[in-house]
């Protein structure tokens, strides 16, 4: 089984109100006052400036939405997350935009330090929203990431605005 996710994530208030002006723009709740926006085909296409795709090494970020971004982030931080998985194998990028820069990344690899387990890209950039694990999970699991398995799954847990 898989798992797929091309997505923003920030604080409930910032997220949210920044959807509020664009139609194609689904939020869905997360844990600990965060909130997710799935890429989305559509979304893509509304939101891209037409310059090319693949900056800072993801897949997904539509062309010139890194610049957008950094905007939001003028409001509380903001994390543009990236996960694709099947059967174990698969890779994590992450970055994180605070006060209208690139504070985070891109992350790509596990942190690790002396002694203690790795640290995935999406858990360092929810670190640095302020998310806090438990014992026994990561800060993945804390927000409730591992609840969906794909953007679709995310869609079925979003609200309108």
């Amino acid at each position: 089984m898989g798992y797929e996710l091309h997505a923003v994530i920030a604080g409930d208030e910032l997220l949210c109100g920044w959807a509020r002006g664009v139609p194609e723009a689904q939020v869905a709740p997360l844990r600990q006052g965060l909130s997710l926006l799935p890429i989305t085909d559509e979304l893509f296409d509304s939101v891209t400036d037409g310059s090319p795709t693949g900056a800072l090494g993801f897949r997904r970020l539509p062309g010139g939405f890194g610049e957008s971004l950094a905007r939001w982030s003028a409001e509380g931080p903001v994390a543009y997350v990236e996960a694709e998985y099947f059967g174990g194998v698969g890779e994590q990028r992450a970055a994180v935009w605070v006060d209208g820069t690139l504070a985070l990344g891109p992350l790509d690899e596990p942190t690790r330090k002396r002694f203690s387990r790795p640290v995935s890209p999406i858990s360092q950039a929810l670190r640095r929203l302020g998310a806090r694990r438990t014992l026994g999970e990561d800060e993945f699991e804390a927000v409730g990431l591992d609840s969906h398995r794909n953007n679709e799954d995310w869609l079925s847990s979003t609200a309108p605005y």
